[in-house]
């Protein structure tokens, strides 16, 4: 490529926003002759050119779940679904990062839960769902059902200029993805230029956050390696049911909080068990996080705004969107 671009200019160029948890912004400020280079660039190498846009993340919604931790069900899932197409902007995507549903025994049973996963998130007024499994959806059979009802478990797609990547690391059983996938994602990866952004959303973390609450992925290493190369590396994942920011390499990690019930702080001294049910905020605890991205100082870093959005019982009206959802914002 003549004249390539740096992670540093493209920063500074480019300026993509990412957005993490429920609203991420994509959204390069490519104006200018040198921008106008950027993209060209971009779009020879990766076959896109990257333009603004946004997308939305969900996470554990354990359909068929009902106990102690959450009596309500699927009402948090639902009142995620009404928040999302309140949006002003209506997102281009949405991406839900596993455990669609809670296990169970019986294959009808798990089919069900299933179909009324599928039944809510049609509600969705976006154009594109697209789904990663959980433990929960995929660990009994090796993913069986999941793939006669959803599809493959692991696949890429380019949107808007950005590469995404949906990697399924619960399917064998066991918290890994594999060496099959590992080399899958290898050879996905080969023909995109360094700088090119990338978006992986996965189920479990792919760091050692609390092995002993298995809160983990064994070959997680090994896909950072082959991550390493790329200097615009974001992973969402879910299954800690709570929010969390992480830092690899050139690579953040995000984790999206639960639609069903809440896990304690990892660094804390309390055990894995879910956060009590208060049944006078149903919703406490459970939600996504919005995070807005924007050109960093040198060494050409993301500058991250997080906002932490909490669903409550509140009625949305007008197109305030997540405006009135949105608590404090953590610089």
């Amino acid at each position: 490529m003549k004249n390539p671009v740096d992670r540093r200019q493209f920063l500074k160029i480019a300026g993509m926003s990412l957005g993490v948890g429920a609203l991420y912004r994509v959204a390069p400020a490519l104006a200018g002759e040198p921008g106008a280079q950027v993209a060209q660039q971009l779009a020879k190498k990766n076959g896109e050119r990257v333009v603004p846009f946004s997308f939305v993340q969900m996470s554990d919604a354990h359909v068929g779940f009902n106990g102690p931790p959450n009596p309500t069900g699927t009402k948090a899932f639902e009142r995620a679904v009404e928040v999302v197409n309140r949006l002003p902007q209506r997102p281009d995507l949405v991406l839900f990062t596993g455990d669609l549903t809670h296990d169970s025994e019986d294959q009808g049973e798990r089919a069900a839960r299933m179909r009324r996963f599928k039944e809510i998130a049609g509600r969705l007024r976006v154009p594109v769902v697209k789904t990663v499994p959980g433990e929960h959806d995929a660990g009994i059979d090796e993913g069986a059902l999941y793939h006669e009802m959803f599809g493959e478990s692991s696949y890429a797609f380019d949107h808007r200029g950005v590469h995404f990547i949906g990697l399924d690391n619960v399917s064998r059983a066991r918290p890994e993805v594999g060496s099959e996938r590992i080399a899958w994602l290898r050879k996905d990866l080969a023909r995109f230029a360094p700088s090119t952004p990338v978006v992986v959303f996965t189920h479990r973390p792919l760091f050692d956050l609390k092995p002993e609450w298995e809160w983990f992925t064994s070959d997680g290493d090994e896909v950072m390696n082959v991550l390493a190369p790329y200097e615009n590396v974001t992973v969402l994942y879910g299954h800690i049911h709570r929010e969390d920011v992480h830092a690899s390499g050139r690579a953040r990690h995000f984790a999206a909080r639960s639609l069903i019930f809440a896990f304690p702080d990892p660094q804390g001294q309390g055990e894995k068990k879910p956060i009590p049910f208060d049944k006078d905020k149903p919703f406490a605890n459970l939600g996504v996080r919005a995070l807005r991205a924007r050109p960093g100082k040198p060494p050409a870093q993301f500058a991250l705004g997080l906002e932490d959005v909490e669903l409550t019982m509140r009625e949305f009206s007008g197109t305030e969107g997540f405006n009135q959802l949105l608590k404090a914002g953590t610089p």
